[in-house]
């Protein structure tokens, strides 16, 4: 039988985890390579889990909206604005002098479901989606000018194969969605950071599709200032040679590249388009670790967790903020994907808030 472990660390650096004011705080240790941050909830902002708030403040000098200023929240009619979460997040990183990231302007995804249709549940014309668009950026950007330090400004818009996804941006405007929102974005605010963001930018034909829209954006006069890399990774993907080679190639642009929405399930993969009857019926099989991660599958976690920090630290050159989706284990939305009640540990931080040796070891070290 396996030996489980609460994901404890071994006793030197336990006592390295518990002893956190002694500990060298994670914005210190990279200080010299990039900014460091966690996107929060709402929750968190509101001072509802104040042993994860201590974390933050001690260990990251940059933060992220985690969902509070996605359409369908910010916005979820038309003309109709709601601002409280997102006012108490910039808030909260303003009290806090940290760094602060929009998260995210244009996306199929948790889009607000007026937004791209009529009054008959058609799809608008592209005038109309164009003036939609235009006044939600300068809306909701203007309103934060000058304190949001940057904008994740069109995220996910590029399937696995170097397509573009099929969303309602796309189906109205064509590729044209994509310089459109850059442009409204800044000149909401010129001297704001503009981003575009997505998932599996290891992935050859994604990234390729990605350096020609960033230099079309370029040769075009039109303002992009970032890659974001999104990092939900699992133990056995992505390529780390194929990542590490999207880094360097992003980087070539003349663009930073971000590492974002960072985290490393450690539960078997269930690979996309995977059936969620066959994931359910087979529970035990993508769920084994409800009451502890194993010592052989925690060991592969840090080593591979380290292996990242240590590729993103070769490329500071490049990379000039990492950010982790998330702040602690019991937290992470991939404890409910693809189906609820997984138990997953993909965060530095378990569920007793305690660094995971991946972390505390480069900080000891450092």
């Amino acid at each position: 039988m396996k030996k489980y472990i609460q994901l404890l660390l071994p006793l030197s650096l336990a006592t390295v985890a518990c002893h956190s004011e002694q500990q060298p705080a994670m914005k210190d240790c990279f200080k010299n390579d990039f900014l460091i941050g966690a996107a929060i909830p709402v929750d968190h902002v509101n001072g509802l889990d104040p042993k994860a708030d201590s974390i933050v403040v001690r260990h990251y000098n940059c933060i992220v909206a985690e969902n509070c200023m996605k359409s369908e929240k910010l916005n979820p009619a038309q003309g109709v604005y709601y601002w409280d979460d997102a006012d108490a997040f910039v808030d909260y990183g303003k009290r806090n002098g940290m760094e602060i990231i929009g998260h995210t302007l244009v996306w199929h995804s948790q889009l607000a479901s007026w937004f791209p249709l009529d009054s008959a549940g058609n799809y608008v014309t592209p005038e109309v989606l164009k003036e939609r668009m235009r006044e939600h950026i300068t809306t909701v950007v203007g309103r934060y000018k000058g304190v949001i330090k940057g904008w994740d400004v069109v995220n996910e818009a590029i399937v696995e194969d170097g397509s573009y996804r099929s969303s309602p941006f796309y189906d109205i405007l064509g590729e044209e969605f994509i310089p459109l929102a850059f442009t409204y974005a800044h000149e909401a605010d010129p001297d704001a950071e503009l981003y575009i963001n997505d998932y599996s930018m290891s992935n050859p034909a994604k990234r390729d599709r990605y350096i020609k829209i960033v230099n079309d954006l370029k040769e075009r006069g039109i303002r992009i200032d970032g890659i974001g890399m999104q990092g939900h990774m699992g133990i056995d993907y992505p390529s780390m040679q194929e990542f590490e080679k999207s880094i360097e190639e992003f980087g070539k642009t003349g663009l930073n590249v971000m590492i974002t929405e960072w985290d490393m399930s450690a539960l078997p993969t269930v690979h996309e388009g995977a059936d969620i009857g066959m994931i359910m019926a087979n529970r035990d099989q993508f769920n084994p670790y409800t009451d502890g991660l194993p010592a052989d599958v925690s060991e592969l976690w840090n080593k591979r967790m380290s292996e990242c920090m240590e590729m993103f630290r070769r490329h500071s050159d490049v990379i000039s903020r990492v950010t982790l989706w998330g702040t602690h284990d019991g937290m992470s939305w991939r404890n409910n994907f693809p189906m609820r009640g997984r138990t997953d540990y993909p965060l530095p931080f378990d569920r007793d808030y305690n660094l995971k040796p991946a972390f505390s070891d480069m900080l000891v070290k450092k």
